[in-house]
């Protein structure tokens, strides 16, 4: 075992460098890179952090299997008592049961392994009745989830069961649980039945445990005395084309005491090659090494494969929110040049605000063709906005990144950006308060001028608005302006005007703009990982190859 201080700090740093990782888009494959993530920090901090920095800590053994393999039978036969319930009910197993010699209890009391799981025992002295063990007590105080830690005089000092719910168990709770307590094994027994040993979730496991190198045992239980030989014989053969052939396995025939439910114990005669082989593991110096240390380096040696591949994933989730990003950005950008375009053109003055335009100042007065103007230009805001959004709408349904944001056909989405009516209610918001401000300029100027020749500030302000959004439309509307206040006053007017109204053009799309970032920014996806967790594997393969 390879305990130096450089090494556990090397995958100290790593295991932050994973549980840094984000993966909130639904690309292909991020599902699986997710689980990847969940499983390499239940290995690193409920097995082998622990077992690096505790190496002469109890040998754990995870029995592990589909349900109704008879997992707690099995453990209840191995120690010699019940103390995990089994029966007729599935999933039989609710909360794990971790049984130890009483001299080993302080190892398994506190959070050295399994940190996340609520610690409960019964007093010394009161005998277990798992059937009184209700779902309350079995998730612990709080709700969160319990391990039951209990002790056993018949348990070799050393050594320690560890009753894991199904694999498959109905309750995704428990398939989850199951999973992280496998993780935490230095030996995993798995458990099967002669009439389930092909099954897949059990093979599943078997992959994992070579993928892994892991300390590996299998149990063949409930076998029928007349196929015995048989089934023995074919499961052999698929272990053999498994690359499994060398894993110690152990059969268990069809007893009385395992039918209607396993709700009885074992004979000692049954359990007694399996509990030979663990306590000679957890005994034998040398058996113990041997089967720690190939655990322990099958995961770490795991991790050339395992951490590439999610350091892949999360540069996949980058590059799809840089494509998504670059979908909002071009599309209000590309509506940001049109608009400057059709404000040349001079499509503001369209429609009543035209009508008012060619009716001032006989049929027109001031306020009305400004606020005319106005109107205009909010539903000219309005156009823009909704085309950028119609094209981000198309282009993010093309992307699998883009499913995360649901969008309605009314206009509104589920995804942030807020009912269509509240767009609206911005954008005019912010083109009356240009309007305001517009005014003060305008009032600003006026009085300037001597009072005889000086015109309402009104008429100024609507000139002003009428030359600036107007373009080719309304070039009568600057000299008006020039012959009112002066030439120079009307060329100071004019470029302060367009100053102002480039600024709040640029806020109102760049705040629907960021508005439809929000939600991508929210789920705060960036590069950094990849990086991360290339350089701090480097860093645990360094330390290796100095070892």
């Amino acid at each position: 075992m390879d305990v130096r201080p450089q090494l556990i700090d090397a995958l100290s740093a790593l295991r932050d460098r994973v549980a840094a990782v984000r993966l909130p888009l639904p690309l292909p494959g991020a599902e699986r890179a997710r689980q990847t993530r969940v499983e390499l920090l239940a290995q690193l901090d409920d097995y082998l952090l622990p077992r690096l920095k505790d190496p002469e800590a109890p040998l754990l053994a995870v029995i592990g299997g589909s349900t109704g393999a008879g997992k707690s039978t099995l453990v209840n036969s191995l120690v010699g008592c019940r103390l995990s319930e089994a029966g007729v009910l599935r999933p039989t197993t609710r909360t794990p049961v971790l049984v130890c010699h009483p001299d080993d209890h302080h190892w398994f009391a506190g959070v050295r392994v399994l940190p996340q799981l609520t610690r409960i025992w019964l007093p010394p002295g009161q005998s277990p009745d798992p059937d009184g063990l209700d779902d309350l007590a079995a998730r612990g105080e709080d709700g969160e989830t319990a391990l039951r830690v209990e002790t056993a005089v018949s348990l070799p000092r050393g050594l320690a069961l560890l009753d894991a719910p199904d694999i498959d168990s109905l309750v995704v709770r428990n398939r989850v649980l199951a999973a992280e307590l496998i993780c935490a094994a230095d030996v995993w027994v798995m458990v099967t039945t002669a009439s389930r040993y092909a099954d897949a979730v059990p093979w599943h496991l078997l992959r994992t445990a070579k993928e892994y190198d892991a300390a590996l045992v299998t149990v063949l239980d409930r076998v029928p005395h007349q196929v015995i030989a048989e089934v023995s014989r074919q499961y052999a053969a698929l272990l053999t084309r498994a690359g499994l052939g060398d894993v110690p396995r152990f059969t268990i025939p069809e007893l009385p005491e395992s039918a209607g439910g396993g709700s009885g114990l074992l004979p000692t005669t049954a359990v007694a090659p399996l509990r030979a082989w663990l306590a000679h593991r957890a005994q034998d110096p040398a058996a113990r090494q041997q089967a720690v240390a190939r655990t322990a380096s099958g995961v770490i040696q795991s991790l050339n494969v395992r951490m590439p591949a999610l350091a892949s994933a999360v540069a996949a989730q980058y590059a799809a929110s840089v494509r998504l990003t670059g979908v909002v950005q071009d599309a209000y950008g590309t509506e940001a040049a049109r608009i400057r375009r059709r404000l040349r053109s001079g499509a503001v003055l369209s429609g009543d605000a035209r009508t008012r335009w060619r009716g001032y100042p006989l049929y027109s007065s001031p306020e009305e063709l400004l606020e005319a103007l106005v109107d205009s230009l909010v539903a000219l805001l309005q156009c823009s906005v909704s085309a950028a959004d119609e094209q981000i709408r198309t282009q993010w349904r093309r992307e699998p990144a883009g499913s995360l944001f649901r969008f309605e056909e009314a206009g509104r989405e589920a995804g942030g950006w807020g009912p269509a009516e509240d767009v609206e209610g911005r954008i005019s918001v912010a083109v009356r308060r240009w309007r305001r401000v517009l005014e003060e300029l305008a009032d600003e100027e006026v009085r300037q001028l001597e009072r005889n020749v000086a015109p309402a500030p009104e008429t100024v302000a609507a000139l002003l608005a009428a030359a600036l959004l107007g373009g080719r439309r309304a070039r009568a509307a600057g000299e008006q302006l020039a012959e009112r206040i002066g030439a120079q006053g009307a060329l100071r007017l004019r470029d302060k005007g367009g100053e102002l109204l480039t600024t709040y053009l640029d806020q109102v799309l760049g705040g629907e703009r960021d508005r439809r970032l929000a939600p991508l920014d929210v789920l705060d996806v960036a590069p950094e990982p990849q990086a991360e967790l290339i350089a701090a594997l480097s860093v645990l393969q360094k330390e290796r190859w100095q070892r």
